[in-house]
């Protein structure tokens, strides 16, 4: 099945702010039906809902915990009953927890690879059969720029590796769903302008912070219909940061 049969439905989790809301308003301006999942951000993620459907859009927002199976399973449960499937997951959640590696709690440590990498998971194996279904799946997970190699960190160690747990599910699962038709890739960003401890500019070879719309271009190349042979790829949006 060609992808512009196919009715046009996203999940966006962690959508209730910042880049996942983002991604969600974005996605509506672009004529798709947007599932907004929030956590913690529940009028976050009814507002952005409402804030597409008054741009004309259709929206809907759900609040899940994806760290449990059950709530990932549910949630996709409800996305088939108010869309009727689904074709594009983008999997943003995550929470960082600004402690340095000493400092670190078993909360902190918990939250940082549960939110990341094992929300993706679930949240990807529940979407599976609807994806499949679709005849012209997209998964898009969102890494982070130095997700896909080892080294020291001094912040959010949990966050880290479950963002590299994330970029190695991501690889695992394009070879595994390239037979369905189903492309798995990843966009990491950089430093974005409402990042977490911003770094001297000088650091950054492009001069500035990335942006939402950075990003937003990133995923629109990857979920084109006419790029349905690229899978396990990772696009890296950072301005030049990780290379180094």
């Amino acid at each position: 099945m060609e992808q512009s049969q196919c009715k046009k439905v996203a999940l966006v989790t962690g959508a209730g702010r910042g880049l996942g809301a983002a991604l969600a308003r974005k996605l509506g301006q672009d004529r798709w039906a947007v599932a907004v999942h929030y956590h913690a951000s529940k009028e976050g993620g009814h507002e952005v809902a409402q804030q597409i459907r008054a741009a004309g859009g259709d929206a809907e927002a759900f609040g899940a915990d994806l760290r449990h199976q059950a709530e990932a399973q549910t949630l996709l449960r409800q996305v088939e009953s108010r869309f009727g499937g689904l074709r594009l997951l983008i999997n943003n959640s995550g929470i960082y927890p600004p402690v340095g590696l000493l400092e670190t709690r078993e909360e902190d440590w918990q939250i940082g690879w549960q939110t990341t990498a094992t929300a993706m998971l679930f949240t990807t194996l529940a979407s599976l059969p609807l994806l499949r279904a679709s005849g012209a799946g997209r998964i898009v997970n969102i890494g982070d720029s130095a997700c896909d190699r080892l080294g020291a960190r001094e912040m959010a160690l949990g966050y880290h590796i479950g963002k590299v747990g994330v970029y190695l599910l991501s690889r695992s699962l394009a070879r595994e769903e390239a037979r369905h038709g189903l492309t798995v890739n990843v966009v990491s960003p950089g430093y974005l302008e409402e990042s977490v401890h911003l770094p001297s500019l000088s650091k950054i070879p492009a001069g500035r912070f990335g942006t939402h719309e950075d990003v937003w271009r990133a995923i629109q190349f990857l979920i084109d219909e006419k790029n349905s042979y690229v899978t396990g790829a990772h696009i890296i949006v950072s301005g030049g940061w990780n290379l180094r």
